[in-house]
């Protein structure tokens, strides 16, 4: 398990209490995977998909946080760490840097199966962890937070906040002919991921000026969205704008 030392973010860490899930939340789980799930396998990224596997979910048992993260620290230095709610950005940022993904361990109810306005233990291992287990994609999570955990210019974090939202929530990849899925609020959204798939949304190719200069709206099924060639991309595309948060030109 991981041993560094959480400052800013210790208040807000947890144990997760495996024990304490109901028969009827894991049936939620199962029924929350089963009506993704099947999309998924013919939409979602291959990155995605064989983190699944290489993470162990299962379909109908809740996710078990330290059987996950001893699976992914060897591969990519991961851990999905517990904590108790939403987490301030200097929080957020600081657990990021250390690899630790901050995972919520409530479960949304069976009346709210579509959709919750808090990050759940679904939104947050099922929709953000397989993606950790691709090495790229860990150095870029791991960049992204080590740079906004040094900036206290709110006006580049919120352009930087776009960043990841366009990323590592809803990013998409060009796998030959086809656009796949592999932000994680595509993943665990099945209204959001159809509004894809469907073509009801603008698919532009990646660019971080157009990425930087696109707002966030999260009260509205997207209208557009961007597409990497590879995950390299955003990885380079992290150090680019470090360079211009530097620089400050961003």
């Amino acid at each position: 398990m991981k041993t560094e030392t959480l400052f800013v973010a210790a208040p807000y860490l947890i144990e997760q209490d495996y024990a304490a899930y109901t028969d009827e939340q894991h049936a939620v789980w199962a029924e929350l995977v089963g009506r993704v799930l099947p999309e998924l396998e013919k939409h979602a990224s291959r990155a995605y998909l064989d983190g699944f596997q290489i993470i162990g979910l299962q379909k109908d048992r809740l996710p078990r946080l330290e059987s996950i993260s001893a699976r992914l620290e060897p591969r990519t230095g991961w851990n999905s760490t517990p904590v108790n709610g939403f987490l301030p950005a200097p929080a957020f940022f600081e657990m990021l840097a250390a690899r630790r993904f901050p995972t919520t361990t409530w479960l949304r109810s069976r009346e709210s199966l579509e959709y919750t306005p808090e990050p759940d233990i679904f939104h947050d291992v099922f929709g953000h962890v397989p993606m950790h287990a691709n090495k790229v994609f860990a150095e870029f999570l791991a960049q992204y937070g080590r740079v906004c955990a040094s900036i206290d210019d709110e006006a580049v974090l919120e352009k930087l906040g776009r960043l990841f939202w366009y990323t590592v929530e809803f990013g998409l990849i060009r796998e030959g002919e086809e656009i796949k899925v592999y932000g994680s609020g595509l993943i665990s959204s099945h209204g959001e991921c159809k509004n894809v798939i469907d073509g009801h949304c603008a698919v532009h190719e990646f660019s971080l000026d157009e990425v930087l200069s696109t707002p966030v709206k999260v009260d509205e099924l997207h209208k557009l969205l961007f597409a990497v060639e590879s995950f390299d991309q955003i990885y380079e595309a992290m150090h680019e704008a470090e360079h211009r948060a530097k620089q400050k030109t961003l």
